[in-house]
């Protein structure tokens, strides 16, 4: 119980590194959130829009990768050689 009462979040954060790529909903839900709260002129329509672009942020991301991923293994070794 006091080791509960000792958690400093900003001194000791939590040990996520094995799972950091899960925290990209979270965050992408955030900014989805709070950028349609300014910008949508409707408010029908808010939970649709922000779940739409939710998915496109994390879809936009996973492509990212992708594509940085196939640049530096696959296209830059064929390009440059190291010999």
């Amino acid at each position: 119980m006091h080791l509960a009462l000792a958690y400093r979040p900003f001194i000791d954060p939590l040990d996520l590194h094995a799972a950091w790529y899960m925290l990209i909903v979270p965050l992408a839900f955030g900014i989805a959130l709070t950028y349609k709260a300014i910008r949508v002129g409707d408010m029908t329509q808010y939970a649709k829009q922000v779940v739409v672009m939710s998915i496109q942020i994390v879809g936009a991301m996973g492509l990212l990768g992708l594509a940085s991923y196939l640049l530096i293994q696959h296209v830059l070794p064929r390009i440059l050689p190291l010999q």
